[in-house]
């Protein structure tokens, strides 16, 4: 006999162990003969990390596809592994060893530090797979890899060197993400933008030359000068100026400026394109250039540019070739001493003097102070004004990144990404949602040139050496390096020729070489995942088997930075996509809507929720929940729902249990005679068929509402309570029968919930089948073709009744003890048999005391329509027809009140627009309620009323 209750903390640990000792989950476990596979790769977690809920959405719904599949007979893998994580790693065995206050990084040195990382990797790193265990994950945990492992890292040599000597992978001066702090390149999706306090300072840049135009002007209802834009038809009139104002959120960057852009359409500036003006401070020429880029009804309409410094700026430098001058070092200090392209073309002189002195080698901060004193001081400062705007941090350092000028390594992702824009354009991998195809091309069709590099210790060293005159040779390993230096130098007559054969004479070869001391960027290692975590550039059999994956289970946020670069890497390496699928899940937000974070207080942690609740709540709530398209908003309360529902199949297998209902392995559903157990068997057969479709179509929530509908209503609800009687009563045949049905449902039902919820099932499965019967998670995956269409029609036919008489006496405050006659008016003969057949059960179970056939319906009678005929319930006995009508009434004021209260607020467009949008979509879903709620009172109003 089960156990009174289910205890998830106990039975838990129990059955992920069973499968551990079970290698339950080992590639092609379960599989039936010839099978064909099933492969998916986890999206690798950070060895840093710790489970997320966006972590548990995501292996959920890989785990109900590999568990489903699994079922089914296939030869699964799933392949798990995590990511080294470059920056998180480093940042946290950086903080450890200041914590000990052991020596820094630079203290140890490279080699010594990476030791160290490694140490902490062994020791503290990859909790979150244990995690992902309790959450009933079943990966192949005993094929882990790790993008540093020695096979990840001889893919990683082996692509670099390859994509080099193509001509896909070069080195660049480009802008770049850079964090000062952490000085290192970072990518986009390191970066996070911050709502900023700032200002906006409007600087006046003299005209070269003497030069002077007329500049519009616009007049205010007071008749003052205001600023003039050419969307507002002829202006006021015109004023002289021998300068142009430019506005800026960054001062210090401006003694890199090195242009001035305006429309090629902007009547203001026409006359003055091709001419320059005076770099204030500075004394530089810089041109005023025309490019599409300025806007010409945001500020002034002329933008200063400074292409070392801005990305949008940058690229307009390269359309007008503006030079770029780096102003700041990597920890974002101002350079302008020793700083050769600043100080070309210069004469340092007067207050240029003044300038280098005072403002070189200040932080970037202290600098935008002191430039703007200087403009104010100088008359250039027309105004400052407040400014609220978005500015970029890295998520790590936590300092406002700044567009830099640097060497880094880069791939050719523009021609990596054409067959991967092909490959979904034909339809060889689809998105699920599709929608998720517009977001993919935007990207790969706007696609710029990969940045790979990083100014960290932790990570794949690039293999690349460098010659005494700077040569690269990109090699495997130096060895080889050392070879092609040697041949190259050899092979060119010149200083350096003589330099090398020195050194290889008094034996030095080791001194010609220096190592490129930048890291690769984490997501290049990843980009290989679904070909390297199966032995490539190794010819294995797990990568014939397994390769091409089947689907990738992916956040929308990575589409671009994992999903995209995935794609090109496999076509390029493997000719094949590196999967068929990509399903895009939403992102996991509070009960209101918000984005949850640590700032916020709102942050909700799956374990704590595992604790409480269950591994197998969480997992339900998260699939049922999870509908294509729509973020996935968490209550706790629902949760603590899902697991009551899994408290009602255990209780229902409990029940069976009492009344003698063993599994029997010759059970025929085909040679069962009640109807009781022909619908439910028809029923069975739907609910299959019906989760099947939806899992496939990756409708998570359609196939967990599907298993929800079927277990609570049908078979605990309806099932087991109208078989009480048949288990109670003399006919031993049919008791049998009702026994062996009712275990091969409870059954049937615990395989097809194991997906979704795997630990109970897994469970319940061990008690019904018996420890010879194996383990649920290798049962055979349920295919019932039973169907009985009259059966359903009839037991679904007294359900609807019993619900709908069931459904009136709430409504309408009907005393539980109550009882009254039940008339039917307009049944047929099938519905007059159907009566005969079940006058116990609707006596019983809808709590009336005759079944009556009768032309027309009574007076004072609530009505409802089944089928043909009409079922009427008279009130007048069960209750006080005023008293109710007037609770109802005073009900449905109060719902409307409330509707007209929110109806206020959602019109009102200044509560709309400034209220946080969870908030607005909160009110929305209020207002949607409490329109459901008055529609049932009016209803039961419009009941009275008819009964009167």
């Amino acid at each position: 006999m089960l156990d009174k209750t289910y205890d998830a903390a106990a039975v838990e640990p129990k059955i992920a162990t069973r499968w551990a000792e079970a290698d339950a989950f080992a590639a092609g476990a379960g599989a039936k003969p010839g099978a064909d596979s099933f492969a998916i790769v986890i999206p690798p977690p950070n060895v840093t990390g710790s489970l997320h809920m966006g972590h548990a959405l995501n292996n959920t719904l890989q785990d109900i596809l590999v568990r489903y599949q699994r079922m089914r007979g296939r030869d699964v893998l799933w392949q798990p592994g995590m990511d080294h994580a470059g920056i998180a790693t480093q940042m946290v065995v950086e903080r450890q060893l200041a914590q000990r206050q052991e020596p820094s990084r630079h203290d140890l040195g490279r080699d010594k530090f990476i030791e160290r990382v490694w140490n902490w990797k062994d020791e503290s790193g990859g909790m979150i797979f244990n995690q992902l265990k309790r959450l009933g994950a079943s990966c192949d945990w005993s094929r882990e890899r790790f993008t540093m492992d020695e096979g990840l890292s001889k893919a990683v040599l082996e692509v670099f060197v390859s994509l080099y000597k193509e001509g896909l992978i070069y080195k660049d001066k480009r802008l770049v993400n850079w964090d000062p702090k952490l000085l290192t390149a970072i990518s986009d999706l390191e970066v996070e933008q911050v709502e900023v306090q700032g200002h906006l300072w409007h600087f006046r840049y003299p005209l070269a030359d003497g030069l002077t135009y007329e500049h519009p002007f616009a007049l205010d209802e007071e008749g003052n000068r205001c600023a003039w834009k050419p969307s507002m038809g002829e202006p006021a009139g015109h004023e002289t100026r021998d300068y142009l104002v430019v506005a800026t959120t960054r001062p210090e960057t401006m003694l890199g400026d090195t242009g001035i852009a305006v429309h090629p359409d902007d009547p203001r500036y026409t006359s003055l394109i091709g001419k320059h003006v005076e770099l204030p401070l500075v004394g530089r020429r810089i041109p005023i250039v025309a490019d599409e880029y300025p806007d010409m009804e945001a500020g002034t309409g002329a933008v200063k540019m400074t292409p070392a410094h801005d990305f949008n700026d940058f690229d307009v430098g390269k359309r007008h070739n503006l030079k770029a001058i780096n102003v700041l070092t990597t920890d974002a200090r101002v350079v302008l001493k020793d700083n050769e392209d600043f100080l070309d073309g210069l004469s340092i002189e007067g207050k240029l003097i003044e300038v280098i002195e005072e403002i070189d080698g200040m932080d970037r901060f202290a600098a935008r102070k002191e430039i703007v004193a200087k403009m104010e001081e100088g008359g250039l400062l027309e105004k400052i004004e407040p400014h609220t705007h978005m500015v970029p941090h890295g998520d790590r350092g936590g300092v406002p990144i700044e567009p830099f000028l640097t060497d880094q390594w880069y791939v050719n992702a523009a021609e990596l990404a054409k067959p991967a824009i092909e490959s979904v354009r034909e339809g060889r991998t689809n998105f699920v949602p599709k929608t998720w195809e517009k977001t993919y091309f935007e990207w790969m069709e706007n696609i710029q040139p990969w940045c790979i590099s990083r100014q960290l210790w932790w990570g794949h060293q690039i293999p690349a050496w460098y010659g005494p005159d700077g040569q690269v040779f990109v090699e495997k390993d130096e060895e080889t390096a050392l070879e092609a230096a040697i041949q190259h130098y050899i092979a060119h007559e010149g200083p350096w020729k003589a330099w090398v054969e020195e050194k290889l004479e008094n034996f030095k070869p080791g001194e010609i070489l220096t190592r490129d001391e930048d890291v690769l960027d984490t997501w290049f290692s990843s980009a290989l995942w679904p070909f390297s975590t199966l032995g490539w550039p190794d010819e294995t059999p797990e990568l014939k088997r397994y390769y091409q994956t089947d689907v990738l289970v992916t956040g929308f946020d990575i589409i671009f930075f994992w999903v995209a670069r995935m794609m090109m890497m496999g076509l390029h390496f493997m000719d094949e996509e590196p999967f068929h699928t990509v399903y895009v899940h939403a992102l996991v937000r509070d009960k209101n809507g918000a984005k949850m974070s640590k700032s916020k207080g709102n942050v909700i942690d799956p374990l704590e929720l595992i604790d409480e609740y269950g591994a197998d709540a969480l997992r339900f709530t998260l699939a049922i929940m999870a509908a294509q398209g729509r973020d996935v908003k968490l209550d706790p309360s629902r949760i603590a729902g899902y697991r009551n529902f899994g408290t009602k199949l255990w209780n229902a297998t409990r029940f069976a249990d009492m009344n003698g209902a063993v599994l029997d392995p010759a059970f025929d559903p085909d040679a069962v005679k009640l109807t009781i157990n022909r619908w439910i068997l028809t029923e069975l057969t739907r609910t299959a068929t019906e989760v099947r479709e939806a899992i496939e179509g990756y409708r998570f929530n359609e196939a967990s509402a599907t298993l929800y509908r079927f277990v609570w209503n049908q078979v605990c609800d309806w099932y087991l309570e109208l078989l009480k009687p048949v288990f109670n009563g003399e006919d031993e045949a049919a008791k049998a029968e009702a026994r062996a049905c009712a275990a091969h449902v409870l059954a049937q039902s615990v395989k097809l919930l194991h997906p979704f919820m795997p630990f109970m099932t897994e469970e319940l499965w061990t008690h019904m089948a018996g420890e010879g019967a194996g383990l649920a998670c290798h049962a055979e995956w349920p295919e019932p073709v039973f169907a009985d269409a009259a059966a359903a029609d009839e037991i679904n036919w007294l359900v609807d009744l019993v619900s709908g008489l069931r459904s009136v006496r709430a409504e309408m405050n009907v005393p539980p003890s109550a009882q009254a006659p039940l008339v039917l008016v307009g049944a047929n003969a099938t519905t007059r048999e159907r009566v005969v057949r079940h006058d116990p059960a609707i006596k019983r179970l809808a709590r009336v005391t005759d079944i009556l056939v009768e032309g027309d319906a009574p007076r004072g009678s609530a009505q409802i329509v089944v089928g043909e005929a009409t079922a009427c319930l008279p009130l007048g006995d069960l209750i006080d027809l005023e008293a109710e009508k007037a609770r109802l009434q005073k009900a449905e004021a109060k719902v409307s009140a409330d509707i007209a209260k929110i109806e206020g607020k959602l019109g009102n467009e200044k509560f709309v627009a400034n209220a946080k949008p969870e908030i607005v979509e909160a009110e929305r879903e209020k207002l949607v309620d409490l329109h459901g709620q008055r529609d049932k009172l009016e209803a039961a109003i419009a009941r009275l009323a008819d009964a009167g």
